[in-house]
């Protein structure tokens, strides 16, 4: 019984596009919209929900497989150039304990110090520039 239901659902899916990385964050943000929902009780915004689930499918189900591609490959590189911005920020809360970082007067290239209370000397690796470092902890 369960593997002839198995057999039918992937003739049905045969030829369509499925899952991608847009998909799953749109299924994620479908959640977070539908909690919010649940306290706001807009009337409105339940309508926009139930199209963004019909439009979530309708990507899944799609035999147009170009065209999916493309929304991903656009999803992707907006992604991509978003957390390009945000992974250096990450990283540096992630290193507060063990790193400082400071930006040459020199060149500008950010230099990442380990923590040594008081003022030191460094050099740029870039400009090779000596100059002077106050660290608080």
């Amino acid at each position: 019984m369960l593997e002839k239901l198995k057999v039918k659902i992937t003739q049905f899916m045969e030829g369509r596009y499925g899952i991608d990385q847009l998909y799953m964050a749109s299924i994620a943000l479908y959640f977070v919209l539908a909690l919010i929902q649940l306290y706001a009780q807009l009337p409105l915004v339940d309508l926009l929900l139930t199209a963004f689930f019909v439009w979530i499918f309708y990507r899944v189900l799609s035999k147009n497989l170009k065209a999916r591609y493309a929304e991903n490959e656009k999803f992707l590189a907006f992604t991509g150039k978003v957390m390009k911005r945000v992974n250096p920020v990450w990283q540096r809360i992630r290193d507060v304990r063990k790193y400082r970082y400071r930006k040459c007067p020199e060149c500008g290239v950010t230099l990442r110090l380990p923590v040594k209370r008081g003022t030191h000397t460094t050099n740029c690796p870039k400009c090779k520039h000596r100059f002077e470092v106050k660290i608080r902890v």
